[in-house]
């Protein structure tokens, strides 16, 4: 039950941004979207930290990792909200469902993981997956959904960092210094566009969106302590018809059955690829309560 009520917090938080990031578009400059969403999301991590770890999560041994990754989702959170400002908002989010594939491929480069039988099934079905979404040859293929391609990777290489950092640097840490690398890149190429808001709505947009990107993330690192990575996945999936629905109330999209068809296809892949046979969540299982003594002494 704990696992379905984070997970509806995650794919509303993703739900209101996309909503906030499309209205948004148009009104203000993208990069200065970003720069405001860095500073209230740096505010906010930092009275988080403050309240429960206090200096030492402000710390790092590895400032060069934090700025690779950081340079990188930054690119993919610029992509994402071109995307939604220019395509429908179920397909942005069904070219987003690509991010564990190119991950998979990105991971077996850089980290020199394992491509397995079951990965490498996995990725087919996810480029399957984007050829029915795209449909290339029967309709030209949109810059749009390219930029959100592009973007989908640019997160995966972000998500391999991330990876990275995780055997040696806090959640909180890594959230930090997301805010901290991304702002100042952020505020300079927002500097020749700068327009400050006038508008109580876009301030309100503003917000929605800052508080949202991070609580997104903090939904999904809770739901995935509470049940396998395949419930969570699936669950996740969720957020495909609900961003549908939404578009179509309140933009008047349509919503082609290709997309479902499309995500379907990579809903599968991601279960295959991180479907584990009971004895081996055992296995991990014991591996982490092991670990969890070690850390408590």
């Amino acid at each position: 039950m704990r696992v379905v009520l984070w997970m509806l917090g995650a794919l509303l938080s993703l739900s209101l941004m996309a909503v906030g990031a499309r209205e948004l578009s148009g009104e203000i400059n993208t990069f200065q979207t970003l720069f405001i969403r860095s500073v209230i999301g740096l505010l906010i991590i930092s009275l988080v930290i403050a309240r429960s770890g206090g200096p030492r999560l402000f710390a790092t041994l590895r400032p060069g990792i934090h700025i690779v990754r950081n340079l990188f989702h930054f690119g993919g959170q610029y992509g994402w909200f071109v995307g939604i400002g220019l395509l429908p908002l179920a397909q942005v989010f069904a070219l987003e469902f690509t991010v564990p594939f190119w991950v998979a491929l990105i991971a077996a480069l850089l980290l020199g993981e394992r491509l397995t039988g079951r990965k490498i099934l996995a990725v087919a079905m996810g480029v399957a997956g984007v050829l029915v979404i795209l449909k290339p040859g029967v309709e030209i293929l949109e810059l749009a959904s390219l930029i959100v391609l592009a973007s989908a990777v640019s997160f995966s290489f972000a998500y391999v960092a991330t990876k990275s950092l995780a055997a040696t640097e806090n959640p909180l840490t890594v959230l930090f210094y997301m805010c901290l690398v991304q702002m100042p890149v952020s505020l300079l190429l927002a500097l020749p566009h700068w327009q400050l808001p006038t508008e109580p709505l876009i301030w309100l947009w503003l917000l929605i969106v800052g508080v949202t990107a991070l609580s997104a993330h903090f939904c999904i690192t809770h739901a995935m302590t509470c049940a396998d990575a395949g419930i969570v996945v699936t669950l996740d999936f969720l957020r495909l018809p609900l961003i549908g629905v939404v578009g179509i109330v309140f933009y008047s999209e349509s919503f082609d059955m290709a997309l479902l068809l499309g995500a379907s296809l990579m809903l599968f892949g991601n279960l295959i690829n991180v479907y584990r046979p009971a004895y081996q969540r055992n296995m991990l299982a014991t591996m982490h309560k092991g670990e969890d003594g070690i850390e408590n002494r």
